[in-house]
């Protein structure tokens, strides 16, 4: 089974291309008419008279290196299959179709293939009378000791720099000489808690160590230089920040990039950023590129830094404006700022006070809610999580635990409403907490203007109604409390009238077979059909204990 997004696996690649030509913002991205076998991505803004810049490699690095052409950098990208090189002949066709007489410099990743493949792909260019050039960038220092260091997402930062140079017009020696001094001040560390999947049909599971990470990643999912025991964010910042620092030189004012090598969230991207900023890197960090996806592994859960050492016209060329789809601007790191508040407390402001009648009502409706408490979780264990009862009880005691302590304002209704509202919320779990809390919130306010009890009561449905979305007849505990607040509102004194409305709407919800609100509109019929909504029931008995007080 695959883990990727694809059609047939041999058209991955042009489906890829055509993809990102289709969203290309500036438009200026053409695909190379040739053998259906090489596949090369050039400009369609292109001037011959200036040096052609020409990189590319395998695929799956996307949006390198397609992502990065257009003006200010890429000439052309030659892509090959998934991770594998481009042909000879599909390197030597990028360099006849963009190169004139001011020449091109190729830049090229220090793999095998990619140095073999271009470099004779340059040689038979120089015998037709092209001026070629190759730079070969070699960033990863994972491996100190070995003569032929990785390229990785630093090429990014050599792209970058030739581009701007040969964009304004300097000679291919000069181009090269930049973009080779760009090179050799560019470090870069990769690091990833598993590698990534191929585009296959049958499954390949990542490599992967539970509580560990791979440091010293490549670019293709082959193995890190080490194992590190941590998967602690800033624990692998600060050590990777120790390795760049101990390869850079002593001084030097820096750019960094933060790639996502493909598999990385946007939100642990944000957190590797910060951990950057508490790193002893981060003192000498001018410019942040970044973080972004650069160049990927395809999906590799990881990420790597990369810091190139500046000089004037390394940085000039950094901030230079391109016209490519993935280039990130660099920014300096911004410091966190806090900005000074002033704001009213939300907390409502009340002094306890005596009413025996309002007194007598809580008591009653309390107490009714948490006697409820088993009754309303069997209901809802039938169409729900089987909690309503619990979280029905937990606001109930919590303001009957107020009453109680003599804590309530009750011979103030508006603010009591307002009290219960705030309390609600923080007692009673979930999304009902919060709509019982709307409930008292709006009725308090309106009580506030000089409404009655009934007109009150009927705007905080209202507002329960607009915010939380659901309607009478959506099975939910509206349906026993709009029937029963519409009948107090013509009969203020009549708690049997509203009762018996209340207990109507709540039968009908047994009729139900479609919830269209809450968690029990997951649901299917037959689930439904034959059961009260759990909230409906509650309004219901509250009404009924209401209305037999009143009686007695």
């Amino acid at each position: 089974m695959t883990q990727f997004f694809f059609n047939q696996r041999p058209h991955l690649v042009n489906d890829v291309i055509e993809g990102t030509i289709i969203s290309s913002p500036w438009n200026n991205l053409v695909r190379l008419e040739s053998d259906p076998a090489i596949r090369v991505v050039v400009r369609r803004d292109l001037n011959r008279s200036n040096v052609a810049v020409i990189s590319g490699g395998g695929s799956g690095h996307e949006p390198a290196h397609v992502g990065f052409i257009g003006k200010g950098m890429l000439t052309a990208a030659v892509c090959g299959d998934l991770f594998a090189s481009p042909s000879v002949d599909a390197v030597l066709t990028a360099i006849q179709a963009v190169t004139g007489d001011a020449g091109c410099l190729l830049i090229v990743k220090n793999y095998t293939g990619d140095r073999l493949n271009f470099g004779l792909a340059a040689e038979k260019a120089r015998r037709l009378g092209y001026n070629v050039e190759m730079l070969i960038v070699g960033d990863d220092i994972s491996l100190p000791d070995n003569k032929h260091p990785r390229g990785i997402a630093g090429t990014i930062l050599v792209h970058k720099v030739a581009g701007y140079f040969a964009k304004r017009g300097y000679n291919l020696a000069t181009v090269l000489r930049e973009a080779q001094y760009a090179a050799n001040n560019t470090v870069s560390l990769g690091v990833a808690i598993s590698s990534c999947h191929l585009p296959q049909e049958t499954e390949n599971a990542p490599r992967h160590h539970p509580n560990q990470s791979e440091l010293g990643m490549g670019i293709h999912g082959e193995p890190g230089a080490s194992v590190i025991d941590t998967q602690n964010s800033a624990q692998i910042v600060r050590l990777m920040a120790d390795k760049l620092l101990s390869a850079l030189p002593e001084t030097g004012r820096l750019a960094v990039m933060v790639n996502n090598l493909g598999g990385v969230s946007v939100a642990e991207m944000a957190i590797i950023t910060r951990e950057l900023a508490r790193s002893p890197l981060h003192k000498r960090i001018d410019w942040l590129i970044g973080p972004a996806s650069l160049v990927t592994a395809l999906d590799m859960k990881g990420f790597s830094l990369t810091a190139m050492v500046l000089e004037e016209s390394i940085e000039k060329a950094l901030l230079s404006g391109v016209e490519t789809s993935s280039w990130q601007t660099p920014v300096p790191p911004r410091e966190i700022t806090i900005m000074p508040s002033s704001l009213q407390s939300a907390r409502v402001e009340f002094q306890p006070s005596e009413n025996a009648l309002v007194a007598g009502i809580v008591e009653q409706i309390t107490r009714t809610l948490s006697d409820l408490e088993m009754d309303l979780n069997a209901l809802d264990a039938k169409v729900g999580d089987g909690d309503t009862g619990s979280t029905f009880a937990a606001g109930a005691r919590e303001i009957a635990g107020l009453l109680h302590r003599q804590q309530l304002p009750l011979d103030h209704l508006a603010t009591l409403f307002a009290l219960i509202g705030e309390r609600l919320t923080v007692v009673m779990g979930g999304s009902s907490g919060v709509l019982m809390s709307i409930f008292f919130t709006a009725a308090g306010q309106k009580l506030e203007q000089g409404a009655s009890v009934a007109e009150a009561l009927n705007t905080g449905l209202a507002q329960m109604k607009y915010y939380g979305g659901a309607d009478e007849g959506d099975r939910t505990m509206i349906d026993a409390l709009q029937p029963a607040l519409t009948s107090l509102l013509a009969q203020p004194q009549d708690l049997h009238a509203a009762f018996s409305a209340a207990q109507n709407g709540a039968e009908r919800t047994c009729q139900s077979s479609k919830a269209n609100a809450g968690r029990a509109s997951y649901l299917s019929s037959e689930s439904l059909l034959g059961n009260m909504d759990p909230g409906a029931h509650a309004v219901a008995m509250v009404f009924k204990a209401l209305a037999e007080s009143h009686n007695a």
